[in-house]
């Protein structure tokens, strides 16, 4: 898919790509506070190997960020910095999960088939559903408990902009409790990775939960991945933190030094002085969080007036992150030739050569191939070619049977 929209550009094609989980930095610029620091770094000569657990600063600064803004308290000696949040998901895996142990995880979500395929784990994929946000419950859970090693939640979730309701999360984190508690002195215990790298990022009544503050005892079990890459627009910049226990941490920095995952000295050190700016952050949140949201809701919007006149798509309301979660249901429909679309991939690529909409489907993501639920995503995304968009849309909906 990808190749095919790289394709219709080079050949003068206008496609509205909101298929990249990043920014067109030209829209989406990182804070010019935190650039100024990068660049000051980079003269002071901050360019050599840094520490394999993050600078001490960095470390600090997390810290004092993730208490002021989450209430979550961890010491510097409970974080690990990486180059963002990829190399960070892969030596949790690494360092939690041997051959054939057990990886619980819902589908759409982003590349834990790909980390559980790695490690040569065993899949125990939960398929969620719209109903529940596309998050996994603890019911549906529960049957895969036995032998399990890890269980991988993210919220807000990518692909899907949606968020753990509190009572669904607290169910969670009970059943991991109640297991651990179970299992032998011998045992394996059952960990969760919690990634919630797209936690800043959220809009209106949403409101972003996390284990440790709803269940205190699951610090002993719950590995956060996080970091500047969403809620900083800074996806290339590469700084990402882990908070969790320390024995975990220790066993996932000697797998980022064997790999060099280490983030950069100089981004290091900018970051340490940029995230205790609080009142530059706040000023950057409020205008960068404004520019996201009105995105979602004026496309959402734009998918639910459709859907009143009858077209076969629908939205969820925007909760978090850079995604809208969008449903293009024309299986079955005639094309104006008398083509039948039998298959989602055949309205994936209608969509995208009528209408020029791009978007990833979730069967990329895991789910089902008849799945008709898609991201998409408004990083790269300019306002003022939504109606465009949209128009474009409903005539490629209308030249339908």
């Amino acid at each position: 898919m990808g190749a095919d929209i790289k394709e219709k550009i080079n050949k003068g094609e206008k496609i509205y790509n909101y298929t990249i989980g990043d920014f067109d930095s030209s829209i989406f610029p990182i804070p010019k506070k935190f650039e100024q620091e990068i660049i000051d770094a980079y003269k002071n000569n901050y360019t050599t190997y840094p520490p394999a657990e993050g600078i001490l600063a960095l470390r600090e600064s997390v810290s004092k960020f993730i208490s002021d803004r989450e209430g979550l308290d961890y010491a510097a000696n409970e974080i690990l910095i990486a180059a963002g949040g990829r190399p960070l998901i892969y030596a949790l895996y690494r360092a939690l999960v041997d051959k054939d142990d057990k990886v619980i995880y819902s589908v759409p979500s982003w590349n834990n088939n790909h980390y559980v395929h790695f490690v040569e784990g065993q899949h125990a994929v939960i398929e969620a559903i719209e109903e529940n946000n596309f998050m996994p419950l603890a019911e549906e859970i529960r049957p895969h408990l036995k032998g399990a090693a890890l269980i991988a939640l993210c919220s807000p979730l990518n692909p899907t902009g949606t968020i753990f309701k509190k009572k669904e999360l607290e169910e969670i984190c009970d059943l991991v409790l109640q297991e651990n508690m179970e299992r032998g002195a011998e045992e394996k215990k059952l960990y969760v990775m919690y990634d919630q790298m797209y936690w800043a990022l959220t809009y209106g009544d949403s409101k972003h939960y996390n284990p440790v503050s709803l269940r205190p005892e699951m610090k002993d079990y719950t590995i956060f991945i996080d970091g500047i890459s969403k809620s900083f627009a800074a996806t290339g910049v590469r700084v990402g933190w882990a908070l969790g226990p320390q024995h975990v941490l220790n066993k996932m920095k000697a797998i980022n030094s064997h790999v060099g995952a280490w983030s950069p000295m100089a981004e290091q050190h900018a970051a340490a002085k940029y995230l205790v700016q609080t009142e530059a952050i706040d000023k950057y949140f409020e205008h960068y969080k404004k520019e996201l949201e009105d995105r979602l809701r004026l496309i959402h919007e734009g998918f639910q007036k459709l859907k009143k006149e009858g077209f076969s798509v629908d939205s969820i309301a925007p909760q978090a992150a850079i995604y809208l979660t969008i449903q293009i249901n024309l299986a079955g429909k005639k094309t104006v030739d008398q083509k039948i679309l039998e298959e989602q991939k055949e309205v994936t690529e209608y969509i995208l050569n009528e209408a020029k909409l791009a978007v990833v489907p979730f069967y990329a993501f895991g789910a089902s191939k008849n799945s008709n639920w898609y991201r998409l995503s408004v990083g790269t995304c300019k306002k003022e070619e939504i109606h465009e968009m949209l128009a474009n849309l409903k005539k490629a909906l209308t030249g339908l049977q």
